[in-house]
């Protein structure tokens, strides 16, 4: 980002959670011969997304264009989007080096985006992490060339959590790089047993999330990685409003729950973010009051149809006043980036 004064507003808006692709990618089920990559492709004034040859979803311009996020993001008083791709897009099962290609690819038009107007947008890197030393350099070149205070992973790897001893390297560099991670709900757990009535974002998101949190609090990623910073999607999906049975069971079977780490797991409440996507006042008041208020970063999921389509309306309708509702709005995001407020532009 730009030089610039002292942020003073307390309505300024930076949103951590929003999603961005290119608008012209290869067609890499075609050039490497095999599985179900993602690529773009316009027909009849729709832009339809492809895996392989068939359609998976289709997209609007906000999606792809800046100029029509930007427009978007003044209607909305989004001063800031922090810009991470579609997690589809995250290619994990592809073999080390399509992934690694895959990824520069994306990161490079991440970087590009946020070159076009860095007063209104950062970039976070994705990694190919079915291989651990290239997902290192990715992520080095990410934050020393091209700039970027962090990255967004999933919530787990090809099935495997996220408190896997494989990724302890990753988790490693990321704390000596002081590189932000964004942990994003995808390959839900028990997605195939319940795909009618679009269960797997309703019911599987929140689960898989909680699932990524528990993983790495229960495999001591936090114990031993205290300088790491975390946040996680969707208010940190069903975990805040479960932590209390979350204890219970580490009190009652530490048998079956401490046994990679002796430590409670609420005690590691505050030392990781979350995003305020809950959609609901009682559950953000509730999320407030668990996880604390240093803790919780304004996140929209723009631009898709579960996201808050007014970016931090509800925090704005629940009178938390100006000392509060400037954390949510921006200063806990700035935290959880490694940033400060000296970085940012005047608004």
């Amino acid at each position: 980002m730009k030089e610039g004064g002292q942020a003073n507003n307390c309505n300024m808006k930076i949103d951590i959670h929003t999603h961005i692709m290119p608008e012209k990618m290869p067609n890499w089920t075609q050039k490497f011969g095999y599985g179900e990559f993602i690529h773009l492709e316009h027909r009849n004034c729709e832009a339809c997304m492809m895996k392989g040859d068939k359609l998976f979803r289709v997209v609007e311009e906000n999606c792809y264009k800046e100029d029509k996020r930007r427009e978007e993001m003044e209607a909305t008083d989004v001063d800031i989007q922090v810009l991470s791709t579609i997690p589809v897009l995250f290619n994990y099962w592809a073999k080390p080096a399509d992934g690694l290609e895959t990824a520069r690819f994306f990161n490079d038009h991440i970087a590009e985006t946020v070159a076009k107007e860095p007063n209104h947008f950062i970039g976070l890197g994705t990694v190919p992490l079915q291989d651990i030393s290239l997902s290192i350099k990715e992520m080095e070149r990410c934050m020393k060339v091209l700039k970027m205070p962090g990255l967004e992973i999933g919530s787990n790897i090809n099935g495997k959590n996220l408190s896997d001893k494989s990724f302890f390297p990753f988790y490693e560099a990321a704390e000596k790089l002081g590189c932000a991670l964004f942990i994003h709900p995808w390959e839900m757990m028990g997605e195939d047993q319940m795909q009618p009535y679009w269960l797997p974002w309703l019911v599987g998101m929140p689960a898989e999330t909680s699932r990524a949190i528990c993983s790495m609090i229960f495999g001591g990623v936090f114990e031993q990685f205290p300088k790491l910073r975390v946040a996680f999607a969707h208010g940190g999906g069903s975990f805040p409003f479960t932590i209390g049975r979350i204890e219970h069971g580490f009190k009652v079977r530490p048998d079956l729950t401490a046994i990679d780490n002796p430590v409670n797991p609420r005690n590691y409440i505050g030392k990781f973010w979350t995003d305020s996507l809950v959609h609901d006042k009682q559950a953000m008041a509730y999320l407030i009051d668990i996880m604390g208020e240093d803790t919780i970063c304004l996140g929209s999921d723009y631009p898709f149809p579960l996201g808050e389509h007014h970016p931090g309306k509800l925090i704005e309708k629940m009178d938390l006043g100006k000392k509060t509702t400037r954390k949510l709005m921006y200063r806990n995001a700035l935290d959880w980036l490694g940033m400060s407020e000296k970085n940012l532009p005047e608004f």
